[in-house]
């Protein structure tokens, strides 16, 4: 019967240490500091799950890319994050549910990584209950966003800052203009 020579509970480790490997919690006294990597903020791809979904709208208020109705393509320089967009009409949820699933499935393009849904008022107002409840559907899978009407963007004014109800939104996505 072999036994294990290392220490402590696996369960902890993340993939696979060597036996020789000693993890150091604190730098030695005198030894060398572990250097720090100067991050900036993560880079978006905006994916449509139907057309008219807002894609331009919001890559031009949050910043990102937009990706259009197209997978984005990071062995050409263009970001693996997606955030996934449709409208909350019916069809606009379901082209989201769609899409979900070929994620699910492992059918969407591998080196994308599937963020968050960001779910654009398709009318002001409240939503009706049925597509409330498919809503909490989808929030029960992922992160959901949701951005309201804006009447401004309707008519192509994006110079103010997005409302307070995307304030998650623009965190995530590192706006410069927070509401």
């Amino acid at each position: 019967m072999q036994v294990s020579t290392r220490q402590g509970p696996e369960i902890w480790l993340r993939g696979p240490v060597a036996d020789t490997v000693e993890p150091t919690l604190w730098p030695e006294p005198g030894g060398n500091e572990p250097k720090h990597l100067a991050v900036g903020p993560r880079r978006f791809a905006w994916v449509a799950t139907h057309g008219g979904a807002g894609t331009t709208t919001l890559a031009a208020v949050f910043s990102g890319h937009d990706a259009g109705r197209n997978w984005p393509r990071p062995d050409q320089g263009e970001p693996g994050s997606v955030l996934l967009v449709g409208r909350t009409h019916a069809a606009g949820l379901d082209a989201i549910s769609h899409t979900l699933d070929t994620f699910r499935r492992g059918e969407a393009p591998p080196g994308l990584d599937l963020d968050a849904v960001v779910l654009v008022a398709d009318a002001p107002g409240r939503l009706p209950r049925p597509l409330a409840q498919r809503v909490k559907v989808i929030d029960s899978m992922i992160d959901v966003y949701q951005v309201p009407w804006i009447p401004a963007w309707r008519i192509g004014d994006l110079t103010s800052a997005p409302p307070r109800e995307t304030a998650a939104l623009a965190r995530l996505t590192g706006a410069t203009r927070l509401p």
